[in-house]
């Protein structure tokens, strides 16, 4: 799954996200800012599969926050999002497990806090045979404590953060920008780039100043990583 940018592409192992992998997705910070800007990262990556797949995504939180204007920012309107609201992480984990195998939707966001080893080896076995994506939301439990400490068999491991906006010439606020940080991938080094955030149809885009272009509609390429 291809974000459709080179600087970015390139950089990763496979040119795009395998697609049958979980991935996990963490704020920088425990700041609202920083927590925004990684929910609305992941939304785009899966914004993107829907309309190329015209298949649901279903988001799984013990969590009631879920704000639909919000994620329809990065691209995810509110028809294409089934929301599951399980009881505890242990239960969201077998709701996850249950939709991966079921297929129906093209990808799974989940939010949790706690992911044992043995839980996340579980999901990559069960996203690799079905070649479906989990995007992994991991919240903090302690302010002082990073989630991707832990250790995880997560294909990626990213962290997410705000960055200043764009100087308009008139008053307002120009379009967000993200730190966007690959901590870990599979075949792949890490490293950082700041970008700027998913617009409505969930695509990123390289800096203005920097002369790149914005990225052009992509399909899901998927390439599996060696």
């Amino acid at each position: 799954m291809p974000f459709g940018i080179e600087p970015l592409d390139r950089r990763l192992s496979g040119a795009g996200l395998r697609a049958g992998a979980l991935h996990e997705i963490s704020a920088r910070s425990c700041s609202l800012a920083d927590d925004a800007a990684a929910t609305l990262f992941t939304a785009g990556i899966a914004a993107r599969e829907a309309h190329v797949t015209g298949a649901p995504v279903l988001w799984v939180s013990c969590r009631n926050d879920l704000y639909a204007p919000g994620i329809e920012q990065a691209g995810l309107a509110a028809n294409q999002v089934i929301h599951v609201e399980p009881r505890d992480e242990k239960m969201l984990l077998a709701v996850i497990e249950d939709a991966v195998r079921d297929g129906t939707p093209c990808a799974v966001i989940a939010e949790a806090r706690k992911m044992p080893m043995v839980a996340s080896r579980r999901l990559q076995l069960v996203t690799a045979e079905a070649d479906l994506p989990v995007l992994m939301i991991r919240h903090r439990r302690k302010s002082d404590r990073d989630p991707l400490e832990e250790t995880s068999t997560a294909w990626t491991r990213w962290r997410i953060a705000s960055a200043p906006s764009e100087r308009l010439a008139v008053a307002g606020v120009g379009r967000p920008r993200w730190s966007v940080e690959l901590a870990r991938q599979r075949g792949g080094e890490p490293f950082s780039l700041i970008l700027e955030g998913c617009d409505e149809t969930g695509r990123l885009a390289v800096l203005a100043e920097l002369g790149h272009r914005a990225a052009e509609t992509v399909g899901t390429v998927r390439q599996a990583a060696a």
